[in-house]
């Protein structure tokens, strides 16, 4: 019984723990490696480029001139990171 439950957690591990680490170790290593000139997506699917970083937020130009302040953390993705994963450009 004892070894039945060690290899349920063990899978459990395995099949949820580890990836979600691994997720989270990309995004704060992406959103440490942000310089100004990115093309983004914000978490609420904004696109566009850093036009400026501070510790905690960002400035994003979007299309038409316009700019944003968004936390830091709510850029999701690269857009070059992003056609990687869908082969898209």
């Amino acid at each position: 019984m004892l070894a039945f439950l060690v290899v349920i957690f063990a899978l459990f591990y395995f099949v949820m723990i580890r990836p979600q680490r691994k997720r989270q170790k990309e995004q704060q290593e992406m959103m440490h490696n942000l310089q100004k000139g990115d093309k983004v997506i914000t978490a609420g699917g904004i696109f566009g480029t850093i036009d400026s970083l501070s510790e905690d937020s960002v400035v994003i130009k979007v299309e038409g001139g316009g700019t944003l302040r968004v936390a830091r953390g709510s850029v999701a993705v690269r857009r070059e990171e992003q056609q990687q994963y869908t082969g898209k450009k």
